[in-house]
């Protein structure tokens, strides 16, 4: 089995098991824990997770928040109703100034203007050489609210049924604005287990990664390591480093909530594995042959096929454990991707 290869990451799924609408309550999920040193598989309920911690271990989530990110407009150029998708903020812009996907392509060239309504409009000022555009916005007010407005949550395209309600898309503990989808491992989560959680003696810590075009991207390439990460947003405070060092340093373990706190914290991490400030983008891609540095066990959900959010699991847990947790959930008809049940990866 060449690793390197897109195929290696395939498998099949029916369906009918693509979660089209969360749980009822967030931690009644089921979870299946994999042993990656064992390659063991046991059955649970995610409210059960509390029972794999011990005192002094670190729970790491990613506060990032959805953004109603999917927006209507109007091109000035002819016409036509054009939707975008706002990915990421460019960094180091003066104003609102976003990387976004806009559909359709043509209609958005360079110097192309969108009216979205609200007083907002969207000028093209460059285009990737993957189609996203460099939008800069104009408008009165504040840009947050008039997405609040205007805007909808930019749930995945396998994602068919209509969110009843937009908080099941957020997690109990988002607070920083500026994500294009959700970290889904935290939607799991609900106050009251986070509290049993912390009062067992667990550390939980924030960090952040605004989601956007590099998480969910597909690979399209047949050998893996010629795909392109786009980058993403991350922050990981100085207080929040020292802390996690520290119950590192006392024998904790660390618990990443996710793909997304699994790559801010390896983004963050020297050689030796202790966390640093850090402020800025990451194109961090992660697959088998990878040396993790700072993770010990991951919270993940059951990804798509040949993603890269696949590929950091099966570097994570071993690609023959991770392949055949799989199979087995698929057998065991779990739910899967952003709506659907959990992996302990421990």
């Amino acid at each position: 089995m060449d690793l390197n290869r897109l195929d290696s990451y395939f498998y099949d799924l029916p369906a009918d098991l693509i979660a089209q609408t969360p749980a009822e309550r967030r931690d009644s999920s089921r979870m299946l824990v994999l042993d990656r040193h064992t390659g063991g598989i046991s059955h649970r309920v995610f409210s059960d997770i509390t029972e794999y911690f011990r005192p002094g271990d670190i729970l790491v989530i990613n506060d990032t928040k959805v953004i109603p990110a999917r927006i209507f407009g109007v091109s000035s150029h002819g016409g036509a109703r054009v939707e975008t998708v706002l990915l990421r903020r460019v960094t180091g812009a003066q104003g609102e100034v976003w990387e976004c996907l806009t559909r359709p392509g043509k209609k958005t060239r360079i110097g192309d203007t969108v009216v979205y309504g609200e007083g907002l409009t969207g000028t093209v000022t460059a285009i990737g050489d993957d189609g996203t555009r460099i939008v800069s916005f104009r408008y009165t007010g504040v840009f947050n609210e008039i997405l609040d407005r205007i805007g909808t949550m930019p749930l995945p395209p396998y994602i068919t049924e209509k969110l009843s309600d937009g908080s099941r898309y957020q997690t109990v503990y988002a607070k920083y604005e500026g994500s294009a989808a959700a970290p889904t491992a935290g939607l799991h989560f609900t106050p009251e287990l986070l509290e049993r959680i912390a009062a067992s003696g667990v550390n939980i810590e924030r960090v952040l990664l605004h989601v956007g075009l590099g998480t969910f991207r597909p690979v399209h390439e047949e050998i893996i390591t010629d795909h392109k990460m786009h980058t993403e947003y991350i922050k990981v405070t100085e207080e929040t480093a020292r802390r996690i060092n520290a119950a590192k340093a006392a024998g904790g373990r660390v618990f990443a909530v996710g793909t997304t706190s699994t790559r801010t914290l390896e983004s963050a991490a020297d050689e030796n594995g202790i966390i640093h400030p850090f402020e800025g983008d990451t194109g961090i891609f992660i697959y088998p042959g990878y040396r993790f540095r700072a993770v010990d066990a991951q919270i993940t959900n059951f990804h798509l096929p040949e993603s890269t959010l696949l590929m950091l699991v099966c570097a994570f847990a071993g690609y023959d454990n991770a392949m055949n947790a799989y199979r087995e959930a698929v057998k065991e008809r779990y739910r899967f991707f952003s709506f659907g049940d959990a992996m302990l990866i421990i």
